[in-house]
């Protein structure tokens, strides 16, 4: 049993890598579980100086679109991730798509909702 799972998610400037920031951040405030990972802290981290606690956790990766950068960035280090969400992959199985890389409209948000559902199902698997 894991006491906490790390989330890491897509930075990028796409409309899918804003549902999944604000997808993590959403699970991170409903589970005490949860914890984030700064990509841009990792990213800059050239002397490996955080490895350590990325290597505490288990880690599930949010990707906003193919490219799967998140995972290339800890992979990149030697961090291991346990699962990967591709944003895009989730959403094709819904009739919803975010369309703004900077702002959250109604359909926006009802992406947001089923990221965050898919996060904490994998959450929910990894602690039990």
């Amino acid at each position: 049993m894991n006491e906490k799972v790390a989330l890491a998610s897509c930075n990028g400037m796409s409309p899918n890598g804003l549902v999944s920031r604000v997808a993590v951040g959403d699970a991170k405030k409903e589970d005490e579980n949860i914890i984030s990972i700064c990509m841009g802290s990792t990213s800059a981290d050239i002397k490996g100086e955080n490895n350590t606690m990325l290597k505490k956790y288990p880690i599930i990766s949010i990707n906003g679109c193919n490219g799967e950068c998140v995972n290339k960035i800890l992979e990149n280090r030697n961090i291991k991730v346990k699962k990967s969400i591709n944003v895009g992959r989730v959403l094709e199985n819904f009739e919803v798509r975010a369309k703004d890389p900077f702002r959250l409209d109604e359909e926006s948000e009802e992406c947001v909702k089923i990221i965050k559902n898919e996060i904490l199902s994998e959450v929910d698997e990894i602690i039990d």
